[in-house]
């Protein structure tokens, strides 16, 4: 959720820093915050509101110094103000620290140091952290962090700088992503590589209850009884050319519009036309095993457990094996029973959501084999999983997913297909399915010239305060991601079902200003959905029609209508997918909202 970054080197820390958090944006926050050692005195500067509040409060008061640590934070201990901004000083000035995530016996801890004389100024969890590290600083930093940590209940990742030993950062994780960076004669530290782009290839990752310590000469990564471990540098695949948006007012626009190439990049080297079946290089599970499994788990949250519905209704399909698809938040507290011939596929984005890294690890811990679905090359979802597939997406800096979750749904499809062909679909079967899978990134490519008919629509009904999205089979899931969209960056209340469902309760919403977005081309329940749409109708309730190119009939009666290419069933998620995008895009711009950073949305949420 927040960002953290940190610099030590040869030069002014303050402008690195700040490039770096503006980098992190897209994480989402509301408040941020600088501090640099100048000699043996910290300079604070901190900032609720946007990083452009925080670079001219600099300007105004420059904060010196060659080495320092900055956040962006997203509010869960107290206000978005600038007292709660991070960083945060413990004891008299001896240490500052950021720090991501919860901490949850921060109470207890609270009441224990103010007993001893430590006074509080913010309403933060984090403040609790600067002076437990404070009391226990004597002449070991590392010590300090290490003791204060031992304490700590809940999540962190953190930065830690203290004028007593000027040039060092001490780095802690627990839940909490951290990333060394190595540069040339410098060194950096980061919650999310993104921020080090165009400083540093070299990276290395922490894992858990791992500490680094770094300064411009010198790195380490220590386990948590202090000892050095060999940890693996990385190369970082970020530039700074992949968060320009380029021609396009925003990236969600952009990403809307990158869509075709991500479909070829997901399928890139993963299609096999003499086996006509899916080959993937790091599930780490033999044919075999993958014919013994007889039932999966898919967990994911948001835009990604839309995505795994979908999964559900490809596999089931075409593997004919039994899915169910839990949020992860729900799925990590519950005790499902789990024989050994079940996998656990968790589906993300970022490679850091908590929750289904949670999920993740109960699973393992009860002897689950999991796979990961994830965008994020070193993320830590990636590396703990037993195995799992890269969506190559490339970086996706819109808080509403688009492009990721086309990725998704696109090698959703090819496991379907893989694991098909072990088991019920034909050689023939095969061959059409992958010809269908590689003329659609021409098909999209055509589907984005519905832009202009989007845009009418939106015009249209950009003051309304409810939506409907109604659709069936495979297009159930697309009215839920249509109407999250929606909620996410236009602020409008919106709601999904499958459209047979109207009449068991939600009918009674409709009326003449709660339109319906109906998900309607040709296929396998084509009739059934246009019967759903003359019950909205018959009740005054106006319909935005998806529909085939060619469809006259629904276009006689729908209100409004968008037209997408014809394509089979399977598909047509991918499809549809554009115009719902764009839907929200220009609702959510037509109202003044801020697209790519809509208010209390975070784009990786690494907190539960």
């Amino acid at each position: 959720m927040c960002g953290i970054v940190g610099y030590t080197g040869p030069k002014q820390a303050q402008t690195i820093l700040l490039d770096g958090l503006a980098r992190l944006e897209y994480r989402g926050y509301d408040s941020a915050g600088i501090v640099t050692l100048a000699g043996n005195q910290l300079k604070l500067r901190k900032k609720a509101g946007r990083i452009t509040e925080l670079d001219a409060l600099v300007t105004r008061q420059p904060a010196t110094g060659t080495c320092g640590i900055s956040h962006t934070r997203w509010a869960t201990h107290g206000g978005a103000t600038d007292v709660n901004a991070h960083p945060h000083v413990g004891g008299d000035g001896e240490v500052a620290v950021v720090h991501n995530g919860v901490i949850e016996n921060y109470t207890v801890l609270k009441r224990q140091l103010q007993e001893r004389g430590f006074v509080f100024r913010s309403q933060t969890d984090t403040e609790v952290i600067a002076h437990l590290i404070a009391s226990y600083l004597q002449d070991d930093l590392v010590e300090a962090v290490q003791k204060a940590a031992a304490h700590l209940t809940g999540t962190y990742g953190l930065a830690v700088i203290s004028p007593r030993f000027p040039g060092t950062i001490v780095g802690a994780r627990l839940g909490s992503p951290l990333v060394v960076g190595l540069g040339d004669g410098a060194c950096y530290l980061a919650s999310d590589a993104s921020a080090l782009a165009g400083h540093t290839q070299r990276v290395v990752y922490l894992n858990d209850h791992q500490l680094c310590v770094l300064t411009p000469e010198r790195w380490q990564v220590l386990n948590g009884d202090r000892h050095d471990i060999d940890a693996e540098i990385e190369t970082l695949h970020w530039s700074p050319d992949d968060a320009d948006k380029g021609d396009f007012e925003h990236f969600m626009l952009k990403e809307i519009y990158e869509q075709p190439e991500v479909l070829e990049r997901a399928m890139a080297g993963r299609l096999d036309q003499s086996e006509a079946t899916a080959h993937f290089g790091g599930l780490n599970l033999s044919p075999r095993e993958l014919r013994e499994v007889n039932r999966i788990v898919m967990t994911a949250c948001g835009t990604s457990y839309h995505a795994g519905i979908l999964g559900e209704y490809l596999f089931e399909q075409f593997a004919r094996i039994p899915v169910e698809v839990e949020y992860a938040s729900e799925f990590r507290y519950r005790n499902p029973p789990l024989d050994q011939n079940t996998v656990v596929l968790g589906i993300t984005q970022s490679g850091e959501t908590a929750d289904t890294l949670a999920a993740l690890r109960e699973s393992k811990r009860k002897g689950q084999r999991t796979l990961a679905l994830c965008n994020v090359v070193g993320s830590t979802i990636a590396r703990e999983s037993d195995g799992g597939v890269y969506l190559h997406a490339g970086p996706e800096i819109g808080v509403a997913s688009t492009k990721a979750f086309t990725a998704q749904v696109t090698v959703l499809t090819l496991l379907a297909l893989y694991l098909g062909r072990m088991r019920h679909i034909s050689y023939a079967a095969g061959k059409r399915i992958i010809a269908e899978l590689q003329g659609m990134p021409d098909i999209i490519r055509e589907t984005l010239k519905c832009h202009d008919q989007v845009k009418e629509v939106a015009h249209k009904y950009q003051h309304v305060s409810n939506m409907l999205y109604l659709g069936r089979q495979y297009l159930y899931p697309m009215a839920l991601e249509g109407a999250l969209k929606l909620k996410e960056i236009s602020y409008i209340h919106a709601e999904g079902y499958p459209a047979a469902e109207m009449k068991h309760g939600p009918i009674a919403l409709v009326d003449e200003d709660t339109p319906s977005v109906f998900l309607a081309p040709h296929g396998a329940v084509y009739d059934k959905v246009m019967s759903n749409l003359e019950e909205i109708k018959a009740r005054g309730g106006p319909v935005i029609a998806v529909a085939c190119e060619d469809d006259e009939e629904i276009a006689a009666r729908a209100d409004d209508i968008i037209y997408v290419p014809s394509v089979p069933d399977y598909l047509q998620p991918l499809v549809v997918a554009v115009p719902l995008q764009l839907l929200a895009y220009h609702i959510a711009l037509l109202r003044g909202c801020d697209i790519d950073k809509p208010r209390n949305l975070a784009k990786s949420v690494t907190v539960e």
